[in-house]
């Protein structure tokens, strides 16, 4: 089952990040180790977006944890973190999706003063809750299991 834990926003200084929204999915942990996972999340969230150039797309695996990343050229970054069966396109269509829909609602000169407790971005936990199933969420991966479940159909009926 494709599972998606955690989505956040972060800004890119010169020597350190800057986390300015996230929202997590932490239901299918224990209780008592949402917190300590949590906290996990965004350590590993802020030093693989300091470990990122500008400008560039990358998908780290950790045991069977993918973490997705986008640094964009003015220096937002996204950062998805799901398990390792999650789709990477519609992973970083997602990411590519959130940092386009943050920097229309929060002003770029912002950035670099804010927190995350100063930010009103409520859309990554919808975001975080719709791309549960790619499949549902995601337009082409909609249609290649569509044409991919014809496929078999007519293969059936061939025989």
């Amino acid at each position: 089952m494709v599972k998606l834990f955690a989505m956040s926003v972060l800004y890119k200084g010169l020597n350190d990040s800057t986390l300015l929204k996230s929202a997590f999915e932490l239901q299918s942990f224990g209780y008592f180790q949402r917190k300590s996972v949590q906290e996990f999340m965004g350590f590993v969230t802020k030093t693989i977006v300091e470990r990122t150039a500008s400008a560039a797309r990358q998908s780290v695996k950790e045991k069977e944890y993918m973490c997705h990343v986008y640094v964009r050229a003015d220096n937002l970054a996204g950062v998805l973190i799901s398990d390792d069966e999650y789709p990477h396109r519609v992973a970083h269509t997602l990411l590519t999706k959130a940092l386009d829909e943050f920097s229309a609602k929060v002003p770029s000169h912002s950035w670099p003063k804010l927190n995350e407790t100063q930010v009103t971005f409520n859309e990554l936990n919808a975001m975080l809750a719709k791309y549960q199933n790619p499949k549902e969420a995601d337009a082409m991966t909609k249609i290649q299991q569509d044409l991919d479940d014809t496929k078999i159909i007519l293969v059936i009926f061939y025989f």
